[in-house]
């Protein structure tokens, strides 16, 4: 089979399913001659002769000797996952059996495929387009529900439509351009003039600035919150660590400066994922390890999506306290009081009262992150968003590119040389969806995926 100049005539075989014993396991073949080839090592009835999206009971034989009871499910190009012959065979869990299975069909015409390499035949096959193919990573590694429905939206072709909408416009702007440029003396087509130009590019400006800025929140919302906890030392930020995440992965100590690196975790609360980074306390120091500690304090709490500034409401607050509500007062943030439990020395309305040792006050938290991070904001049958950093990289460029335009049009340059910002915003776009890629970004992006997909 040939697809955009790429001719695949080997047959590939590989674990579908997560290592280790289970019920199932499913090893996946691919190829012109895959059919025929598992037919080789397969006891029952010819896997040649049947039909496609059939199932089929057997045996996997070596050297006539049977290794495993199996059943074989049977796709046959065009109508499978990748567009080629295709047979998923499900023999027993067992790792051993498994694997012996696997080296079988090795030493009878297939190769080990590598990682998402089906997705990339398929792809080149022209049964997905790039955003469907993240798309199923996205499912994968989905953390909540929200990540789960937006996943199936992209399946579904929703940003392969919403980025086409864009090129589709733009399109129609270059072949109008084109048309006045090669037949002047052509009367049906509108003369494209500065005049006639600037209200189109205006709209689709408008409609890709909607979609980068909706994509700033679908990318929070679906890959998670990254989430700073900051604070002087002692104050309890290992402790809201640990009572967010359920389990005593940070050390909790009476002792100043016992986080000395960044201690990581992640939790799903009111459909959110959070990224918690639990940081060394920030204070001024002559200690060289505890130093290097809030070095990277200070760097988590410059990437962080939302921080989380633990202050101790049962003693008044200090120097130290004060230069942290100072440099986090441009950041998502919600101030917490802990040790509420004990007599408050000091209050604040903007500040969520929590006790980490009588473990109340954390739906509140929940509830403040839900609002501060405007995630009812988010509208997943919508689609009006874009799924990561690669999509969103490349709009943001298309976007710079029409601004180019825009600007070349205000000072009434020629048309034929700002078609060329208007083409390359069209190849930008078409990078997003793999209908304008180079084999450098097919390659690089499909070996991200596991073996198997």
């Amino acid at each position: 089979m040939q697809n955009g100049g790429e001719t695949m005539v080997d047959n590939i075989c590989a674990i579908a399913t997560a290592f280790g014993n289970a019920a199932i396991s499913i090893i996946r073949c691919s190829g012109p001659n895959a059919v025929e080839l598992v037919d080789r090592v397969f006891k029952g009835k010819r896997l040649t002769n049947c039909e496609s999206h059939t199932i089929h009971h057997g045996y996997i034989t070596d050297e006539n000797q049977i290794i495993d009871e199996v059943v074989c499910n049977v796709f046959l190009s065009p109508h499978s996952f990748d567009g080629e012959n295709m047979v998923e065979i499900n023999c027993h869990g067992g790792t051993f059996v498994t694997d012996r299975v696997l080296k079988v069909l090795l030493r009878n015409g297939f190769r080990l495929a590598e990682n998402g390499e089906f997705s990339k035949r398929a792809f080149l096959n022209r049964k997905l387009d790039l955003t469907q193919a993240e798309a199923i990573m996205d499912l994968i590694s989905a953390s909540n529900a929200l990540a789960v429905e937006s996943s199936a939206n992209a399946l579904r072709k929703s940003t392969y439509r919403l980025v086409g909408n864009l090129r589709n416009k733009i399109l129609d702007i270059l072949a109008k351009i084109e048309v006045n440029i090669d037949y002047p003396e052509y009367e049906d087509s509108p003369e494209v003039t500065h005049r006639f130009l600037e209200p189109i590019l205006m709209e689709i400006l408008r409609d890709m600035k909607q979609i980068l800025d909706n994509s700033k929140l679908s990318t929070i919302v679906i890959h998670g919150i990254k989430t700073a906890i900051i604070g002087k030392p002692n104050v309890g930020k290992s402790s809201l660590l640990n009572l967010l995440l359920d389990e005593d992965k940070a050390i909790v100590s009476s002792v100043a400066g016992t986080t000395r690196d960044i201690v990581e975790g992640t939790i799903q609360i009111q459909n959110m994922t959070l990224k918690l980074l639990d940081t060394a306390g920030i204070r001024s120091s002559k200690d060289d390890i505890e130093t290097i500690g809030i070095k990277k304090s200070e760097k988590a709490l410059e990437s962080a999506d939302l921080v989380l500034l633990v202050l101790d409401c049962s003693k008044t607050l200090e120097e130290e306290d004060y230069i942290l509500l100072e440099k986090t007062k441009n950041k998502k943030r919600i101030i917490i009081a802990n040790k509420s439990d004990l007599p408050n020395m000091w209050q604040r309305e903007d500040a969520v009262s929590i006790s980490c040792k009588e473990e109340f006050g954390i739906e509140e938290i929940g509830k403040k992150i839900y609002d501060i991070m405007h995630i009812s904001d988010f509208h997943i049958e919508e689609g009006k968003y874009l799924n990561n950093q690669r999509q969103i990289h490349l709009m943001n460029q298309a976007y710079e590119s029409l601004i180019h335009a825009k600007q070349a049009l205000e000072e009434k340059i020629d048309i034929d040389l700002i078609e060329i910002d208007i083409k390359e915003a069209f190849d930008l776009l078409g990078q997003i969806t793999g209908e304008a890629h180079s084999d450098e970004l097919v390659t690089a992006l499909f070996t991200k995926f596991c073996l198997g997909k």
